[in-house]
């Protein structure tokens, strides 16, 4: 997953639940007492039989994410049994990937235990080292597998029942089942994958310094090919291109001349994504340093020593490379294509959830990240029921003044209506009935059943799916955390909007991503950062500002002074080379 920079709200809880000297003294105390418990335990049956409390509802969390993590961080787990399966037992800062494939930042340096994370929150959270390969929704129960050890009966399988269970598994890289990707190109999804990806940058160097090669073998070694002009595969060529020419280049001064970085897409241009601006700079200053830009090519094929890419204009070409880097995307897991067979979404392509980030046709089931998408309910479905609740004399028709009288809870309901009003300069649902009116004035002007559905017949065009982001997967680990924590009370008092099909109200208010801005690191100390409100700056004030994001939002004081020392180091004794 591909961070994009931005500055959340809070500071961090990295010294919560220290002991103090209070808590001693209680703990003391609660020990000397323990004998006259015991005693009366012995002594009287009645306080053996006495009822315990209600039990807790259980909510199995799957993966350690950014997703899964920012939900454990955040849920008050005094309300619940709460237990985790991943198969790493770790969070990974997962933005400064790129930056551990060349020595910038060290691995450590950029993952926190996971039992750590938890021992902080308190309370009994159970870990459990596995990695789920089926769920069965109907009996509310996950199949587990181990990989580091053995049941009785030697497979290392194992059942966990759940009350909920939150599916934060993030994705896996997506190949469109090209031939030879899986067996001959490196991917960056994983810490694993990043050290894999050092070993060999140094490995391609060693191999070209050889005796026996000639001048076009140790070319073709020293050819580093980048699939995907994504910000992850941007950012990679920017830091492989700082590493060559910062560091490489004077320890293999008789061969350095001989790399080529190429970057290959797809498109017509690289960081789609982003403005214009920012993908037109960052074209520009990847020729200027030597990088070679492909775009409008499509990889058919990749074998061991040639990567066969496809232009409209060139027909096939095959080009030898020496380490290749695949970074096109990313597809679903194994096991949640098979659970989303199951459950009637196999169509699909991630897994589905409502605005809740509730699984569609699901009971318990919630999904946060790269591993599911929001479907958003659209206008035009509801249009009717709308009409229904807003006409509350039942006259057959809306003023605007009816209109704006629910609009509130169909901003909340429907964010794709505020939306298009802000994309075509509207000021209100006013506005926009004039436009389809053709009244100039009048707030008393009367829209029937189908001049309301034409008002509003372009407003689901506003729809678009969340950026597979680790923004995106905080902020629902986030809310969803919140949504927990205050479950019980909104069965109560509900705090949602008005329920359009139904009576009374929704309990939670629907999630709602705010986007807070991306960073594009595009190498030589400059980086492009684009902020809310069209704000652009390309630069190496934007270099000092992602440094500075980055560094508040490691997940840890252990961590974060971790990366500033690594990038500290780098600034004194340049990147570390070695083949570890």
């Amino acid at each position: 997953m591909r961070w994009t920079a931005f500055i959340w709200e809070g500071a961090s809880r990295a010294f919560n639940h220290r002991p103090t000297f209070s808590n001693l003294v209680l703990l003391v105390g609660a020990a000397s007492s323990g004998g006259l418990v015991a005693y009366a335990d012995s002594k009287s049956d009645d306080v053996a039989d006495k009822p315990q409390g209600p039990r807790k509802k259980k909510v199995v969390v799957l993966g350690t994410g950014w997703g899964g993590t920012t939900f454990l961080r955040n849920l008050d787990s005094r309300l619940y049994d709460v237990q985790v399966v991943s198969p790493r037992n770790y969070f990974a800062f997962t933005p400064l990937l790129p930056s551990v494939t060349c020595g910038t930042v060290e691995p450590r340096s950029v993952v926190e235990p996971i039992r750590r994370i938890l021992e902080k929150k308190g309370g009994d959270i159970k870990f459990w080292e596995a990695e789920c390969f089926k769920i069965d929704s109907a009996n509310k129960k996950i199949h587990c597998r181990s990989n580091i050890g053995t049941n009785l009966d030697g497979d290392g399988e194992f059942l966990v029942d759940y009350d909920y269970l939150v599916v934060a598994v993030g994705a896996r890289s997506n190949t469109f089942n090209t031939p030879g990707v899986v067996e001959n190109c490196h991917f960056l999804k994983e810490v694993e994958d990043a050290q894999k990806i050092r070993r060999s940058v140094m490995d391609c160097f060693e191999r070209a310094s050889l005796p026996y090669l000639n001048e076009e073998e140790r070319k073709n070694s020293l050819h580093f090919v980048v699939v995907g002009g994504g910000p992850t595969g941007v950012e990679f060529a920017a830091e492989l291109h700082d590493f060559v020419t910062e560091d490489l280049s004077k320890l293999y001064p008789s061969i350095q001349h001989l790399v080529k970085i190429s970057l290959v897409e797809a498109a017509d241009h690289i960081l789609t994504m982003f403005d214009k601006r920012i993908t037109k700079f960052a074209e520009e200053k990847f020729v200027r340093d030597g990088i070679n830009v492909k775009t409008g090519y499509k990889v058919v094929k990749v074998s061991k020593d040639a990567i066969t890419m496809q232009n409209p204009a060139t027909g096939d070409v095959a080009v030898p490379y020496g380490m290749a880097v695949w970074s096109t995307g990313i597809g679903t897991r194994p096991f949640v294509v098979e659970f989303m067979k199951q459950i009637g979404q196999g169509n699909r392509r991630v897994l589905a959830t409502d605005e809740w980030l509730r699984v569609l046709e699901c009971d318990g089931v919630y999904a946060v990240g790269d591993c599911a998408t929001i479907n958003q309910r659209r206008v035009m479905e509801d249009i009717s029921e709308i009409f229904r609740v807003a006409d509350k004399d039942n006259s057959g028709t809306l003023t605007v003044k009816e209109i704006q009288d629910v609009l509130d809870d169909i901003y909340v309901r429907y964010p794709q209506v505020e939306l298009y009003l802000k994309s075509r300069q509207m000021n209100g649902i006013a506005d926009l009935v004039r436009t389809s009116k053709g009244d100039a004035e009048k707030e008393s002007i009367e829209l029937n059943i189908e001049e309301f559905k034409k008002a509003l017949s372009l407003v689901d065009s506003q729809v678009k799916n969340l950026p597979a982001t680790a923004q995106v997967a905080a902020q629902q680990g986030q809310y969803l955390a919140r949504c927990f924590n205050k479950m019980k009370d909104a069965e109560e008092n509900p705090e949602g909007p008005i329920r359009i099909r139904g009576e009374g109200r929704h309990r939670f208010r629907p999630f709602r991503y705010r986007h807070l801005g991306q960073f594009a690191p595009l190498g030589g100390e400059q980086t492009a950062a684009q902020l809310p409100g069209d704000w652009i700056s390309i630069g190496h004030s934007s270099q000092w500002l992602w440094y500075s994001v980055y560094a508040t939002k490691q997940i840890s004081w252990r961590t974060r002074a971790l990366v500033i020392s690594d990038w500290s180091r780098r600034f004194v004794f340049g990147r570390d080379s070695s083949c570890i």
